[in-house]
């Protein structure tokens, strides 16, 4: 019997690991083809998992999506620290390379969400401040690398139809200029801002890549008022090569949560 509950909780979790950004939802058969299982079995375990919210099911299609538990979970995981642990080391080399706060921030909606940020000897020296901070994607360097990269559709969806606050004079408000400003940033392969979001500050971003999908980005930020003739994309080189790190190690985490397949 305990052999039998093993089993069932290794099919469960290796169907969750199974999930990517290419297999974004499962239907019963092919499941089943897919793990050697019966169509019943395959029913049985999908059906289990949305019911405790791992899973949901698509209307109309009867197919099998990640659920609301899962972003929970991995909510839960980046505030007790993964996210952060993760970045730590490479945002605290970015920092001290080119003396500005590093941050690290994930989508979260409409906004990026700062999950990690070291301070740098010439600041500005507030990361703590920085940390769980949300930028929203119409404001600052760190939110439209990420945005900018995003397929024009899928942005489009989580933009339309909503309002664009004005937090300083830069801010851009009018949604055919902020499309401008995406393509822009998506040529150029960067994101720059000033007072954007922060009359204060001055930001260079990157997105952060698994494989060719953003899935974060990278910032430097500093003080206007202590650098006033500064030119960031000196430090682009090194933002560059944050980015890159910061992808392999998403990578490379992925890659070690997913165990082998059985043959």
């Amino acid at each position: 019997m305990a052999t039998t509950s093993l089993q069932t909780v290794e099919r469960a979790l290796a169907i969750l690991l199974s999930y990517s950004e290419t297999r974004s939802e499962w239907g019963v058969t092919e499941l089943a083809a897919e793990f050697g299982l019966s169509r019943s079995t395959a029913q049985r375990l999908l059906a289990a998992l949305a019911e405790q919210g791992f899973l949901r099911v698509v209307p109309y299609s009867h197919r099998y999506r990640l659920g609301p538990a899962l972003w929970r979970m991995a909510l839960l995981w980046e505030r007790t620290g993964g996210l952060a642990a993760l970045a730590g080391p490479v945002l605290e080399h970015l920092a001290a390379r080119t003396g500005r706060t590093a941050v690290f921030a994930i989508p979260d909606g409409a906004h990026v969400r700062v999950v990690a940020a070291v301070d740098g000897v010439s600041g500005p020296p507030r990361s703590h401040l920085f940390r769980g901070a949300l930028y929203p994607a119409h404001a600052g360097a760190a939110s439209r690398a990420y945005f900018a990269f995003l397929d024009r559709l899928e942005r489009r969806a989580l933009l339309d139809d909503r309002p664009f606050g004005r937090f300083s004079d830069h801010t851009p408000t009018d949604l055919t200029a902020l499309e401008a400003e995406f393509d822009n940033t998506a040529r150029l392969g960067y994101a720059l801002s000033e007072g954007e979001y922060d009359a204060r500050t001055r930001a260079l971003g990157m997105p952060v890549r698994m494989g060719t999908r953003p899935v974060a980005s990278v910032a430097v930020i500093e003080d206007v008022a202590s650098h006033p003739e500064d030119d960031l994309l000196d430090h682009l080189p090194e933002l560059e090569q944050a980015a890159t790190k910061l992808g392999d190690a998403l990578v490379t985490r992925a890659r070690q949560a997913t165990p082998a397949r059985q043959e």
